[in-house]
């Protein structure tokens, strides 16, 4: 039996799907950061991003292609096929940017939202509010199953956006399902994985864990969680995926009304009606969403980013239509 020529390195990277050019991988890139940004933001997915700039099916595809052939390739210490079936040059570009934004932006964004929570969930709510929008376009059939499918959706979003932080298990095997659901609500746009671990109680758990990764306690929890969200994804994206292609419009449409949902928890002005002390932090329990008090500086402010975000998404949009890199797949 002949053998399969081997290929080289480079081979194996140019038949990977993604990109095809450098122009494309530094658009790809900057739509990482977006993604990266929207998702050290509570109540904000990088599921939204994905979906308003025109690579959310790209994403599950990419996802998708950690399959049974690219393990087979891996088992047999086989790196280039390996490479050949992953799209190493559309997760590469994406991902750089995703854990750039991740590691430079978080501590911005949390002085940001602490200090200056009206207007940063002012640029949150026009971002959002476009994206309903711009996504919304695509759905057909509004008296029959797409209208159904966003009304299911955005009870869903309302619902689960308002559930209140409770108090769960510390034992591995709950840090390994509390990263499986938390990844996957990264991936759908309009809810959030950070606040989904709020919610299940292991927020600060994790992060915590993060501190130091020296002690072995901490680098289980690390270990099991990576291992539940490795899992949650790959299955999880195949399942969305499929979504896509038999039920497309009732997908797009219960996503759109996901996100619509959700935007209970973006509106900038709110009286906090219960808070809990959690190792030593103050954790909002429960909140109402009310009118300004005042029409002060604050206030024009607050609709002045609301219009940059509104805008910002148009632009995305069109820039989208004219230079997504595809999977080529």
């Amino acid at each position: 039996m002949t053998e399969k020529p081997s290929i080289s390195w480079s081979e194996a990277f140019k038949k990977s799907p993604g990109p095809n050019s450098f122009k494309d991988s530094i658009i790809l890139f900057i739509k990482g950061l977006c993604m990266g940004t929207a998702d050290i933001i509570p109540g904000v997915s990088g599921g939204t991003i994905a979906l308003i700039t025109g690579i959310y099916a790209d994403l599950l595809l990419a996802i998708k292609s950690a399959n049974t052939e690219f393990l087979k390739y891996l088992l047999k210490l086989d790196f280039k096929g390996a490479l050949s079936v992953i799209h190493i040059r559309f997760l590469v570009s994406l991902l750089s940017g995703i854990g750039i934004a991740i590691i430079s932006l978080a501590h911005l964004m949390n002085y940001l939202l602490k200090n200056h929570p009206v207007p940063t969930w002012a640029l949150f709510l026009g971002l959002i509010s476009a994206s309903i929008l711009v996504i919304g376009k695509q759905i057909q059939h509004w008296p029959g199953e797409g209208g159904f499918s966003f009304i299911a959706g955005a009870f869903s979003g309302f619902f689960i956006v308002g559930m209140i932080p409770v108090s769960t298990p510390e034992a591995l095997w709950f840090i390994f399902l509390s990263g499986m659901i938390a990844i996957c609500a990264m991936i759908l746009p309009g809810i959030s994985g950070a606040f989904l671990l709020l919610i299940l109680g292991k927020y600060e758990f994790v992060t915590g864990a993060l501190k130091n990764l020296l002690d072995f306690t901490n680098l289980s929890i690390i270990f099991a969680f990576l291992c539940g969200c490795l899992v949650g994804i790959t299955g999880f994206s195949r399942i969305l995926s499929w979504l896509l292609e038999k039920y497309h419009n009732a997908t797009i449409a219960f996503l759109t009304g996901l996100m619509f949902g959700s935007m209970r928890k973006i509106w900038p002005w709110k009286e906090t009606l219960e808070t809990q002390i959690i190792r030593g932090k103050i954790h909002v329990l429960t909140e109402k969403n009310i009118l300004p008090a005042q029409l002060d500086e604050t206030f024009f402010i607050a609709l002045l980013l609301v219009a940059v975000g509104f805008l910002l998404v148009i632009f995305l949009e069109k820039k989208s239509n004219r230079n997504t890199p595809s999977a080529n797949v």
